[in-house]
């Protein structure tokens, strides 16, 4: 009875070291494709002004002062065209600025009170290796990174790929995009005074591999897209790891809304990189990591967005950077 008592302790333990071990890098067992789709796409949703054709929508994102409206960072096509573009719930045009700023328009975010971030991870003419801090109507407010001068050291960028900002001011920037560039998440303060720093080149814990999203929950746990190491790396505001995700799939872009829900768009999956993926967008839980909806990619015409985006109204936007598209999914 004692050395039954004792086996019994014994799987106990290891039984809750699993599960703790499982919460850290959880994975879902099941086909990581087969989660039913409730969306329908709209294609010919955005209503660009007359002549402009969009170059290459990076990103779509909500802003989160009115949780409707939608803005837009675009490659653009035409080098006087404004890459940052507002357009309201319906897909009207609203507003555009930040012509012949950006070298390779990338991160992007639009925070609570309304104001613009912008990174840049190219560099050029004395451009680029920057984010940029814009008011609703265009004024430049901040600029962090020491502008076509990338770097490792404090105060400089190489490679800035993402930007998300908490409701107290504080400033995540994803900073590398791969190859030569940093490999690290740079943290500021509402201010922009640098104030912590975390990651390197690597595939363990807190090592990245292109850092090509990043977004935010309500406890303030940062989602890092980890785009060359198919997985979601998830910390704490300090830069402390909590946990890997790879039932997301190859991520290249991660946003999440007021409900906790998560959005992640996968457009590099294949047999080669990530076996057993289809591309498309992947939905489902902040809080425990749990897949609940599959957007697939509906062909190799359409193909699959690069960048994702979510109103507070669950729609869902895509920005494709091959097919010069901006599209949204509703629920059906």
């Amino acid at each position: 009875m004692k050395q039954f008592m004792r086996m019994a302790l014994v799987a106990g333990v290891v039984a809750g070291a699993w599960a703790v071990s499982s919460d850290r890098g959880y994975t879902q067992a099941a086909d990581p494709n087969a989660a039913p789709n409730p969306y329908k796409m709209q294609d010919n949703w955005l209503q660009l002004p007359q002549g402009r054709k969009l170059g290459a929508a990076i990103k779509v994102q909500v802003d989160h002062s009115d949780g409707k409206s939608i803005w837009v960072f675009d490659r653009c096509s035409e080098n006087s065209c404004n890459p940052i573009q507002k357009f309201d719930s319906n897909g009207k045009f609203v507003r555009g600025f930040g012509a012949n700023m950006f070298v390779q328009p990338h991160g992007f975010y639009v925070d609570k009170d309304g104001n613009v971030w912008a990174a840049d991870n190219g560099v050029r003419n004395g451009k680029g290796a920057v984010v940029v801090k814009f008011s609703p109507d265009g004024r430049v407010l901040m600029t962090l990174g020491k502008p076509g001068m990338p770097g490792n050291a404090e105060g400089f960028f190489n490679g800035a790929s993402s930007v998300v900002v908490a409701p107290n001011g504080d400033i995540f920037v994803g900073d590398g995009h791969g190859g030569n560039t940093n490999d690290r998440v740079v943290k500021f303060d509402k201010t922009g005074k640098q104030i912590a720093t975390w990651g390197k080149h690597g595939k363990g814990p807190g090592e990245f591999d292109q850092l090509h999203g990043i977004a935010m929950d309500s406890q303030g746990r940062i989602f890092v897209a980890d785009r060359g190491n198919s997985r979601i790396q998830v910390f704490d505001s300090s830069g402390k790891f909590v946990a890997e995700w790879k039932q997301f799939g190859r991520p290249s872009d991660v946003s999440i809304d007021k409900n906790d829900v998560i959005y992640v768009t996968d457009d590099q999956s294949n047999q080669t990189n990530n076996p057993g993926f289809k591309t498309g967008i992947r939905i489902g839980s902040a809080k425990d990591g749990k897949v609940t909806a599959f957007i697939p990619t509906p062909n190799a015409e359409i193909a699959t967005p690069e960048g994702v985006g979510v109103d507070d109204a669950g729609n869902v936007y895509g920005g494709w950077t091959g097919k010069m598209a901006v599209r949204r999914w509703t629920k059906s």
